[in-house]
């Protein structure tokens, strides 16, 4: 191509059709997040602060070194294996109501889609009242409902359990039911038609065609259940994070050092499983 032809050189040098577009929407853009800027009171000069610097430099340096003795390492190996314990347990109750729930609002293997008259229009309300049942579950956060259940069956990793099961419910059926009704339905409508029940469309048919997006799926929101009981122990809910709180109110920067140390392998860790998981299913 010879690019110092005139025609070449003045469509090289002509401006860009969809600046004007991009231009707006990046002001468009500004416009919308400056005030929730403001009303966030998001200030980040504030950590360039004198006495700001003082105190993470003095905040960082009790990090140093990280506590190594072998009856801490000891206690927080527990903590870790009871972590792992919260999530998994929590994450296996919620697969347990998410999988029904999930098929019963899916838009082509619903029940509601059988029948018709009034029998089809009942079906189709409780699988709409089944929808907004997902939605509440998914929108209170699991570290809320661990704040609720802790005052119901006390401190402990009962609290966090329960919270990740509720929460994790609601996340999964949605995702479920969306990743089922956006994937081929070829197979599954073959079976109907001829006379599979739905249950087996849905295990020969829906479920090998959308089984590694599942299976990734499921492991991606069992690495976050591991994060998130971290954060239910600063609330009592057990595992890692309630050794953590212990120690940042006793401002043991060498403890917290070495189970953030912790936590960055176990997190790691999951991300392999999710990878052995991934390349056993292609």
């Amino acid at each position: 191509m010879n690019l110092s032809t005139p025609a070449t050189i003045k469509q090289l040098a002509a401006p860009d059709p969809a600046w004007r577009g991009r231009v707006t929407a990046a002001l468009l853009a500004l416009l919308l997040l400056w005030p929730m800027l403001v009303l966030s009171e998001f200030q980040p000069w504030l950590l360039a602060d004198a006495q700001s610097l003082n105190a993470t430099g003095r905040f960082l340096a009790a990090f140093f070194p990280p506590a190594h003795s072998a009856d801490f390492l000891w206690l927080v190996l527990e903590a870790t294996w009871q972590t792992v314990a919260i999530a998994t347990a929590g994450l296996a109750l919620a697969l347990l109501a998410a999988i029904p729930l999930s098929l019963a609002v899916n838009e082509h293997l619903s029940i509601s889609r059988l029948g018709s008259g009034r029998t089809g229009r009942l079906a189709t309300l409780l699988r709409q009242a089944l929808r907004w049942l997902l939605v509440a579950l998914r929108s209170v956060p699991e570290l809320v409902w661990a704040l609720l259940l802790v005052r119901i069956v006390g401190l402990g990793a009962s609290a966090g359990v329960l919270a990740i099961a509720l929460t994790y419910c609601g996340m999964l059926g949605k995702v479920y039911a969306e990743i089922l009704e956006a994937g081929d339905t070829l197979a599954s409508d073959a079976l109907l038609h001829n006379g599979s029940g739905r249950l087996a469309a849905f295990l020969f048919g829906a479920l090998p065609n959308a089984a590694a997006e599942l299976t990734s799926y499921t492991i991606y929101r069992w690495e976050c259940a591991i994060r998130g009981s971290v954060v239910m122990g600063f609330v009592g809910a057990g595992g890692l994070g309630q050794r953590m709180d212990e120690a940042m109110k006793m401002l043991a920067g060498d403890e917290v050092a070495t189970m953030l140390i912790v936590f960055v392998l176990l997190v790691a860790a999951a991300d392999g499983v999710s990878k052995i998981f991934r390349r056993g299913l292609e």
